[in-house]
């Protein structure tokens, strides 16, 4: 019996908090809680930020440089007869690109201000291609791919000659297109598709043939 009360004596209550204590605490841990959501989603969209920069930018600036056109230099730069290398900034790229935004290309003056700009790129895989100035020829050191003075195919594997930058002489200066990159798919958009030019030819050869054709006077019986 003395062991059985001895025993009840060690048994120590169970303490529980007040209501209010507990409360408090929830509240203090949710509020924590919600703290962090809101650090973490700051930090978050500050990084987000330049990265979102960084892959939309190009591409809103390659939209709205389309039709920049680029100062090559003086025509006193270009003596007529020669074909010189001149780089150019490229209008897409951005201040963090080095010297991958200068971009090559050949100036070729006729004559007078008359020129032609070639991409310095072979039109068969893209190497880019020399000027030889003793033999009057592009060459491409890839696989032997050779123009002649005026971009057109000379030998090798190439099936056509160098792309064209569409230019202009603005007073002394000579400019180039350089948001049009010279490509077979910018060059097929400006030209006029086949099939419209032999829908037109048939149209024309059609009404032709249906106009009637004129009586002589004195034929008539």
């Amino acid at each position: 019996m003395d062991t059985i009360e001895q025993n009840s004596q060690d048994v120590q209550p169970v303490r529980t908090e007040p209501e209010s204590v507990r409360s408090a605490k929830h509240s203090r841990r949710a509020f924590l809680f919600k703290l962090s959501l809101l650090v973490n989603g700051a930090v978050g969209a500050v990084m987000a930020v330049p990265i979102i920069g960084y892959l939309l930018g190009p591409a809103e600036k390659k939209d709205s440089s389309y039709d920049s056109w680029v100062t090559l230099g003086p025509l006193t730069d270009f003596p007529e007869g020669e074909t010189r290398l001149v780089n150019y900034r490229n209008p897409v790229t951005t201040s963090w690109d080095g010297q991958t935004g200068d971009v090559p290309c050949w100036v070729r003056r006729v004559s007078g201000t008359t020129f032609q700009v070639f991409a310095i790129n072979c039109a068969h895989l893209g190497c880019p291609v020399r000027w030889f100035a003793q033999s009057k020829l592009f060459l491409c050191p890839c696989h032997g791919g050779a123009y002649y003075a005026d971009g057109s195919r000379a030998s090798g594997p190439p099936e056509r000659g160098l792309f064209e930058y569409e230019h202009k002489v603005t007073g002394d200066t000579l400019m180039i297109s350089a948001g049009k990159m010279p490509t077979l798919a910018n060059q097929a958009r400006n030209e006029t598709p086949l099939l419209q030019i032999e829908g037109a030819d048939s149209a024309k050869r059609l009404r032709a043939v249906e106009q009637p054709v004129p009586r002589c006077g004195s034929c008539q019986g």
